[in-house]
């Protein structure tokens, strides 16, 4: 991320999954088709979900929408299971753009307890509540993957 001020998105979910499985999630193929990207979320269609998670790892989740392809990007910059994941999130060709992903897990009584903070370019402010709208609409989806 460049040395320009940020913009900073905050989400928090309560899961009745293991921290394990809640972490483990973000780094499965097919679970991110079920809860980060498809036509159960969006009118769009999964091209390719691919991840390689480890450190320096990269993702590509390619998908269409209004016929358009967008390939969202990023690097796996911490890998602490099941407590912390970092990466960085972009779109393919907006490198400049990239912004930076933060989970952090907690197990509660019950499950666990998800929080996801997003560091983006000050130039993105007018997207803030539009970003956290749409990984409450994911954490929601997620949640509802465990049920």
């Amino acid at each position: 991320m460049s040395s320009s001020p940020t913009v900073t998105v905050s989400v928090t979910r309560e899961f009745a999954a293991a921290p394990e499985r809640v972490f483990d999630a973000w780094l499965d193929p097919a679970m991110i088709g079920k809860f980060m990207f498809g036509p159960q979320l969006r009118d769009e269609e999964v091209l390719h979900l691919q991840v390689d998670a480890r450190m320096g790892g990269n993702f590509s989740f390619l998908v269409r929408r209004q016929g358009q392809e967008i390939d969202h990007v990023g690097q796996y910059r911490e890998l602490d299971r099941p407590r912390r994941l970092v990466f960085t999130w972009g779109v393919s060709g907006s490198s400049a753009d990239e912004s930076v992903v933060s989970i952090e897990i907690t197990a509660t009584g019950t499950g666990s307890q998800l929080t996801l903070t997003h560091e983006m370019d000050s130039k993105w402010a007018e997207y803030a509540s539009r970003t956290e709208a749409g990984w409450t609409k994911m954490l929601g989806a997620l949640a509802t993957a465990f049920a």
